[in-house]
């Protein structure tokens, strides 16, 4: 059973990886949602663990962190000339400070690696790394998300 739960893993992290490349040429709205779907689902797998709402499992939570890692280096690649514009478009500040937009995106992506460097043990470890990457991704939706209502 333990050999088809790695299986089941290691599939869905290779699925995963090839979304993220197909995604990754489009630099559409549609792909940036996503992406960014990809990265929530992550985290709420994560979520689950820490809130102990589902098992530790440290498979669940290493293909979290590579979907987390992964998709935060293609995702400023999403961001085409012409995709500020439109009633879909990004946020101009994307444009404004693309170094900064692009080293929080690569920051998120480091942190994502170091937590699956040194994988948390056990739930109150997922929670601690959920903080972490949650920091990254809420200084960057504070910054440059369009909020809509």
């Amino acid at each position: 059973m333990r050999v088809r739960a790695i299986t089941a893993a290691v599939l869905i992290a290779g699925l995963g990886a090839v979304g993220v490349a197909i995604a990754a040429e489009e630099g559409t709205h549609e792909a940036r949602s996503a992406l960014m779907k990809k990265v929530g689902g992550a985290a709420g797998a994560m979520t689950a663990i820490a809130k102990g709402e589902k098992p530790y499992d440290a498979e669940a939570v290493k293909v979290a962190l590579t979907t987390i890692s992964e998709t935060a280096k293609v995702f400023p690649d999403q961001f085409k000339p012409g995709t500020e514009t439109g009633d879909k478009a990004a946020s101009p500040k994307i444009w404004e400070d693309h170094a900064d937009f692009k080293a929080r995106a690569e920051k998120l992506s480091a942190d994502a690696e170091k937590v699956l460097a040194q994988l948390p043990a056990d739930a109150a470890g997922v929670g601690g790394a959920l903080k972490t990457l949650g920091g990254n991704c809420g200084g960057c939706h504070e910054k440059y998300r369009i909020k809509t209502e």
